[in-house]
C-alpha cells in the first residue's frame, strides 16, 4: 500500500513538473489594433502557466471587441514545457458612416449624417458624432474609452443638442411640441471581470418644450424650460458566446436613473428598468432571440412620462411616439434564419412577435391588464450583414398589430435587440 501511495505521489509530482509555461504571446491578423492593448486586457500572460480556462475567457473577451470579427487560439510548442500562445484574429472594419433619409408625419424631408470610429488609436475607443436635420438642427459627439485607465477602468464622454417634434398626451388629447434637450454626460466604466460590468456617472441637461399645434390645457404649459441632473447607474451581467452573426447565452442589464429638477410639472423622479436577453442557437443556421424589459418610474400624473411606445424602441409597426407611460412590460421574441452566408455577406430572415403593456401616468398597476393598454404585434423582416464591418447590419422589419389595423415598416442599423 505504501508503495502504491508513493508511486501516485511521484506521478503527481512528475505531472506538475511538466506543466506548460508560456514563453511568448503573439497576435496574428492584426492590421490596426495594437497588440499592446490586447495584451493589457487579456488574462493570459507571458511566463505564466498555461490555463485552458483563461484562454477560453480571453477568446470570449476578444470577440466582444468592436475591432474583432472572430478569434481563436493555437499553441506552438517550443520545448517539452515551453509554448507560444497564438491568438488568431479576424479584424473588423471599424469606421462606419451614418446616412439616413426619411419623411416625418408632416412631410418634412429629414436626413442624418455622421461617422463613428470604433477602434480609435487601435485601442477599441469609440469616437464620433452626427448631424441631423428634421426641420431642426441636431448634433452629438461621443467618446467611449472602456480601458482608458486600466484593464478594468474607463471613461465615456458625450455632448448632445437634440431637437425634434414630439407629441404629448393629456386629457385624452394630443399636442405637438418642439422638444430640445441639451446635455453633457460623464460616465465611469468599470469592468469587474468578464461577466460583470458597472457604469456610473451623471448627465447635466436642459429640457425645453415649445408648443406647436394641437390641444391646449390650463394645466399644461405652452412653453417649459428646466435644468436637470440625471444620476445614472448601470449593472450588466453578460455570458454570451459570439460566432459571427450567431449569439448564444444570457445577458441582463439593470438601469437606475434618478432625475433631479425643480418645477411644478416634473419633480424629482426615479426611473428603473431591467432588460433580460436570452439567445439560443437552433441547428447550424438558426438563432432564437428574446428580450424582456420590465420598467417602473415615479408615477407622476404628467404628460412628460418617461416610457415611450415607439417603433424603434419596443414594438415594430406601432408608429413613432404614439403613447407614454410611467411603467412598462415589453417582450420581444424572434427567430432568425440564415439563408445566405458567404465570406463577407450574410442574409437573414426573421419572424417576430412584440408584445407590451403600459401603466398610464398617475395610473394603477391594474393598468397592465386593461385591454386598451396592451399592444400585440407580429411580423417578418430581413437582415443584410457585412461580416467584415463592425455592427454593419441593415435591418428591415414589417410589423402589424394582431388587435387592430396598425402596421408599418421599420428600418435600422444593427439587430433590433
Amino acid at each position: 500500500m505504501n508503495k502504491i501511495i508513493l508511486l501516485l505521489l511521484l506521478n503527481v509530482t512528475f505531472l506538475f513538473s511538466q506543466e506548460g509555461k508560456i514563453k511568448k504571446i503573439e497576435f496574428l491578423g492584426l492590421k490596426k489594433t495594437k497588440s499592446s492593448f490586447l495584451k493589457k486586457i487579456i488574462e493570459t500572460k507571458e511566463a505564466a502557466s498555461l490555463d485552458s480556462l483563461k484562454l477560453k475567457r480571453d477568446v470570449q473577451r476578444l470577440k466582444r471587441l468592436p475591432s474583432v470579427a472572430h478569434a481563436y487560439t493555437t499553441l506552438k510548442k517550443e520545448t517539452d514545457s515551453l509554448y507560444i500562445v497564438i491568438f488568431n484574429i479576424e479584424e473588423s472594419t471599424t469606421i462606419l458612416p451614418e446616412l439616413a433619409f426619411w419623411t416625418t408625419t408632416n412631410n418634412q424631408f429629414s436626413y442624418k449624417l455622421g461617422v463613428y470610429e470604433y477602434n480609435f488609436l487601435g485601442r477599441n475607443i469609440t469616437a464620433g458624432g452626427f448631424y441631423q436635420n428634421n426641420g431642426y438642427d441636431t448634433y452629438a459627439v461621443n467618446l467611449i474609452a472602456p480601458n482608458l485607465f486600466s484593464k478594468h477602468l474607463g471613461l465615456a464622454l458625450s455632448h448632445q443638442n437634440w431637437k425634434s417634434e414630439e407629441p404629448l398626451f393629456f386629457d385624452n388629447q394630443t399636442a405637438n411640441y418642439l422638444y430640445n434637450n441639451i446635455s453633457t454626460e460623464i460616465l465611469g466604466l468599470y469592468q469587474v471581470n468578464l461577466h460583470h460590468k458597472i457604469t456610473f456617472g451623471f448627465n447635466y441637461f436642459t429640457e425645453k418644450y415649445n408648443y406647436l399645434t394641437g390641444a391646449t390645457s390650463a394645466n399644461v404649459p405652452l412653453n417649459l424650460e428646466v435644468d436637470k441632473i440625471l444620476y445614472k447607474l448601470l449593472y450588466t451581467y453578460q455570458d454570451l458566446e459570439y460566432f459571427f452573426q450567431y449569439i448564444d447565452g444570457f445577458k441582463s442589464s439593470l438601469y437606475l436613473q434618478y432625475v433631479q429638477s425643480q418645477n411644478s410639472f416634473q419633480d424629482q423622479f426615479l426611473v428603473a428598468w431591467n432588460d433580460f436577453f436570452y439567445y439560443k442557437r437552433i441547428g447550424e443556421k438558426g438563432n432564437w432571440a428574446n428580450r424582456l424589459r420590465i420598467g417602473f418610474a415615479s408615477n407622476n400624473d404628467s404628460p412628460f412620462a418617461p416610457f415611450a411606445l415607439d417603433n424603434n424602441v419596443n414594438l415594430r409597426g406601432v408608429g413613432i411616439l404614439v403613447d407614454r407611460g410611467t411603467a412598462s412590460i415589453v417582450y420581444n421574441t424572434e427567430y432568425r434564419h440564415t439563408f445566405y452566408d458567404k465570406k463577407w455577406l450574410t442574409i437573414q430572415g426573421n419572424a417576430f412577435i412584440d408584445a407590451g403593456t403600459w401603466r398610464q401616468p398617475g395610473g394603477e398597476i391594474n393598468d397592465f391588464w386593461e385591454d386598451e393598454n396592451i399592444r400585440l404585434f407580429s411580423g417578418v423582416g430581413l437582415r443584410f450583414i457585412n461580416k467584415k464591418i463592425y455592427n454593419a447590419t441593415l435591418r428591415i422589419d414589417y410589423g402589424f398589430s394582431l388587435k387592430d389595423n396598425t402596421k408599418g415598416l421599420v428600418f435600422g442599423i444593427g439587430q433590433y435587440f
